[in-house]
C-alpha cells in the first residue's frame, strides 16, 4: 500500500511539473487541440502505468518527453499524416501571465502565431527540435537523448531552424 502511494505522489509532481511544457510540445505538433489532448492523457496514463519501471527518478523527464515524441510520431503513422504539411490552430500557451501588459501579451501572441505559422514550412526534423528547445525548456543534451540523435546534430538542426526563421520573419517584419 506504501508503494501505491508513493507512486501517487511522484506521479502527481511529475505531472503537475511537466504538464504544460507537454502539452504546448503535442500541441504545436499536431495543431489539434482535442488530438492533444487524448495524446496528453496518454502520455500520462502511461507515465503512470509505468512508474515503477523507472529506475532512475531523474530520467521521469526524458521518459515523458520521450513518450510524447512516440505518441505524435504514432498519430502521425496513423493516420498517415504526410509531416511535412501538417498546419496549426490557435496554438497559445495554456498558462499566461496576468500581470503582463496586454499589448505587450497582443505583441507576443502575434509573434508566436508568426514563428508557428513560418515553422510549418520547415522539415519536421527542425521543428520537433525548434519545439522541444523553445517551447518545452530542454538542454541540447535531453533533445539528443529523446530524438535519439547526436547532442552535434541537435544543435545543428537548432542553428539552422533559427536562421531559417530569422530570414524568413526579417522579409514579413522588415
Amino acid at each position: 500500500m506504501q508503494k501505491y502511494s508513493n507512486n501517487i505522489v511522484q506521479f502527481t509532481i511529475a505531472y503537475n511539473r511537466y504538464k504544460i511544457g507537454v502539452y504546448n510540445y503535442v500541441l504545436k505538433m499536431v495543431g489539434n487541440k482535442m488530438v492533444c489532448d487524448d495524446l496528453v492523457q496518454n502520455i500520462f496514463l502511461k507515465l503512470f502505468e509505468n512508474l515503477d519501471s523507472i529506475k532512475n527518478r531523474e530520467s521521469i523527464k526524458f521518459w515523458i518527453y520521450t513518450t510524447a515524441r512516440n505518441e505524435v510520431y504514432g498519430y502521425f503513422r496513423k493516420k498517415k499524416i504526410d509531416t511535412a504539411k501538417f498546419t496549426s490552430e490557435d496554438t497559445s500557451d495554456v498558462k499566461k501571465r496576468s500581470d503582463e501588459n496586454i499589448e505587450y501579451q497582443f505583441e507576443l501572441k502575434e509573434m508566436r502565431k508568426l514563428i508557428l505559422n513560418e515553422l510549418e514550412n520547415i522539415s519536421i526534423e527542425q521543428k520537433e527540435i525548434f519545439l522541444l528547445k523553445e517551447y518545452s525548456g530542454l538542454s541540447y543534451k535531453e533533445i539528443a537523448v529523446i530524438a535519439d540523435i547526436d547532442e552535434n546534430l541537435v544543435k545543428s538542426r537548432l542553428y539552422k531552424t533559427r536562421q531559417k526563421l530569422i530570414n524568413r520573419l526579417s522579409k514579413i517584419i522588415g
